[in-house]
């Protein structure tokens, strides 16, 4: 476990762009992806508001059939996956790809095909079922499909965790890359459930936001009219390589996937540990691993769902792991923008940490209005920060008591 694990590209698909370049400048300027739901009638719905990704043309990406045959959470890893391979100016050898892993995660899959093709099973029988179900609903089909597309013929596999999915995807594939089973890992995660079973179901479990009349101010972390997550899609895949690989092709190295803690609350299987012990063990979990000491970390993108429960008890884990250093670490949630991308979040989080770190620049926590007394840190609210930055954190937290923390540093070489 050894060899160090460094990121050389990275993509993205979310409410804010097509791309990591427009997401990335609508974070710089605290713009709302998040709106009212336009994918299906939002009318009968206690929560009417979702980060959608807009205007999206798959045909643009891929040829029809393809497009016909693939889920929306497929088509958005595709997008991120083969924009993050061409930031890395990395193709894999058709003739061997055997060192190449991998492993996108996602929480729920295909739930939108899958919807659908049971309202065909019931309106005209089970011989009119699309014979692409199968293949469009797995959750581990977005990985599949990846391996098959770019010639990647190491581990390849999808990893659930819920909302914690996409950071364990990436935590994962480092510890396959540390323990010699990969070279290069195409790792991230990816979610299309803006779908009217889980707008629904989410909303009977009380998790969402009903803050209709303001869609675009509906996600509001640490504020204290936050009145729950608004859920999103989208995809977040990086690059990761073994150092040495990546040195020897001569690869823009972007940072170090340095640390990874992942541990469960065996709790509640919606609600967090009370004193927010288990995601407090992950973050210094994370920090171990890198080798870092806590107040080395300057940034941090908090899982910051905006709902009651989360805010407050990531706030009281943040002051366990950071002491007196957490008044003054600069904290923010990008799904006061981008929305909760479930399985997604935690992948699309931690490539905005390192365009955070490559850039100096925090991005802010938007809506943030009215302070909560119990979330008393520094949130970075409204407005984005400039900042030297040398190492970052992010968290990510899923129902079933899943908890899971990257740290990501500058890179050097011969650290």
């Amino acid at each position: 476990m050894s060899r160090r694990v460094v990121v050389t590209g990275l993509g993205m698909v979310t409410p804010l762009g097509h791309n990591a370049c427009d997401t990335w400048a609508g974070l710089r300027e605290g713009k709302s992806g998040t709106g009212r739901i336009s994918l299906f009638d939002p009318q009968e719905y206690d929560s009417q508001v979702a980060g959608e990704v807009k205007d999206w043309n798959p045909a643009a990406y891929m040829d029809r059939k393809e497009a016909r045959r693939t889920d929306r959470f497929i088509q958005f890893a595709i997008v991120a996956a083969e924009e993050a391979l061409a930031a890395a100016k990395y193709t894999i050898d058709p003739a061997d790809g055997t060192d190449v892993a991998c492993i996108i995660g996602t929480a729920i899959g295909g739930i939108t095909t899958m919807m659908q093709e049971y309202d065909t099973l019931l309106a005209k029988g089970p011989g009119r079922v699309s014979p692409f179900l199968t293949t469009m609903m797995l959750p581990d089909m977005a990985s599949g499909h990846l391996s098959i597309r770019l010639g990647a013929k190491g581990v390849n596999y999808c990893l659930v965790s819920a909302c914690a999915s996409g950071a364990d995807s990436l935590g994962e594939a480092a510890n396959i890359i540390r323990r010699g089973d990969a070279d290069v890992a195409i790792a991230g995660g990816t979610e299309a459930a803006v779908a009217p079973i889980a707008v629904a179901g989410f909303a009977a479990a009380r998790a969402l936001s009903t803050s209709n009349a303001e869609p675009e101010r509906a996600s509001r972390p640490f504020d204290l009219r936050r009145d729950g997550f608004v859920l999103a899609e989208g995809a977040g895949v990086l690059v990761l390589e073994a150092e040495e690989h990546a040195v020897a092709r001569g690869a823009r190295i972007l940072a170090e996937l340095a640390g990874y803690g992942a541990t469960s609350d065996a709790f509640h299987i919606t609600q967090p540990d009370e004193q927010g012990a288990g995601a407090a063990r992950a973050m210094r979990r994370a920090i171990g691993q890198s080798g870092l000491a806590p107040d080395d970390i300057g940034y941090v993108n908090a899982h910051g769902t905006s709902t009651q429960i989360n805010d407050r008890l990531e706030t009281l884990a943040l002051k366990k792991v950071f002491g007196e250093y957490a008044a003054t670490l600069p904290v923010s949630s990008t799904k006061s923008m981008l929305g909760h991308a479930l399985g997604a979040a935690g992948a699309i989080e931690a490539a905005i940490a390192v365009m955070a770190l490559q850039n100096g620049i925090i991005p802010p926590t938007a809506n943030l209005e009215q302070v909560d007394p119990d979330c008393d840190l520094d949130y970075v609210p409204n407005v984005a920060r400039s900042a030297a930055l040398e190492a970052v954190m992010s968290n990510s937290l899923g129902f079933g008591g899943h908890n899971a923390s990257l740290v990501f540093r500058r890179y050097e070489p011969g650290r």
